[in-house]
């Protein structure tokens, strides 16, 4: 089975349906490939039915442009139910299995609720976090088509409801630069014509918004804020607390 698996991905996010990972940290996706890791996406939905769109073909196919567009190594959309997403052994299973497929180091997940907006992003939460810890599992391969066993060293979420909810207790909160491929996240994200039309113009400024507001918090120009599972420890100390922009010499 090990012989037939494809190369491993390093990092894997998750998102309840297409867009919602582009949203939440595409920039930082996209500055993950051009430093050479190999990263995936995982749509647990496709997001059909909804409105704007003519069906999962379109809502596939604007998926595909958008990973085209961060140049991401592997994408994957479950065939999970839009609407009607909820934490379940079988979702879990389901996500598990691309786990143990792709054996990624690190996985990303929604961070929590988002009032005001789809209930599957909370469910998404728990099945992502439920899949990680069902992945490393032994003695249960019936359930996972037999798939080997995988250990996920390092579990991490991002916040998606930038305006509507408070960012929740976590062992640790950081920033990552996105200024490079701020605007590949904004390409990314347009990718979704039949979810972004013009009349929907207010998300272009909670973008900007959300990067200039978390760069600003760490010192870059854009930015995008993650929240750990535990703790984020150092080596290098210096380089963790000093200021991440780069000091202006005096006239």
């Amino acid at each position: 089975m090990t012989d037939e698996l494809p190369q491993p991905l390093d990092v894997i996010a998750v998102g309840a349906h297409p867009d919602d990972v582009e949203i939440g940290c595409g920039g930082t996706l996209a500055r993950l490939v051009e430093q050479g890791y190999r990263v995936g996406l995982v749509d647990l939905t496709d997001g059909e039915p909804t409105p704007g769109s003519s069906g999962r073909e379109e809502r596939l196919a604007e998926a595909k442009a958008a990973a085209e567009t961060l140049g991401l190594h592997h994408r994957q959309t479950l065939e999970l139910p839009n609407r009607r997403l909820f934490d379940s052994f079988e979702a879990r299973c389901e996500l598990a299995k691309v786990f143990r497929r792709f054996r990624p180091k690190v996985v990303l997940g929604i961070a929590d609720k988002t009032p005001m907006a789809s209930p599957d992003h909370w469910q998404a939460t728990q099945i992502t976090d439920a899949a990680v810890f069902y992945s490393r599992l032994c003695k249960w391969d019936e359930h996972f088509d037999h798939l080997p066993v995988h250990r996920i060293d390092k579990q991490v979420w991002y916040p998606l409801g930038f305006s509507t909810t408070a960012l929740p207790p976590h062992g640790g909160a950081f920033v990552t630069d996105i200024t490079a491929t701020y605007e590949k996240k904004v390409a990314a994200v347009k990718c979704y014509k039949s979810q972004f039309p013009a009349e929907k113009k207010r998300v272009w400024s909670i973008l900007e918004g959300a990067s200039l507001s978390n760069g600003a918090a760490a010192g870059f120009e854009r930015g995008e804020m993650f929240l750990s599972a535990t703790t984020v420890g150092t080596r290098d100390f210096l380089q963790t607390v000093l200021p991440a922009v780069e000091p202006v010499d005096a006239p």
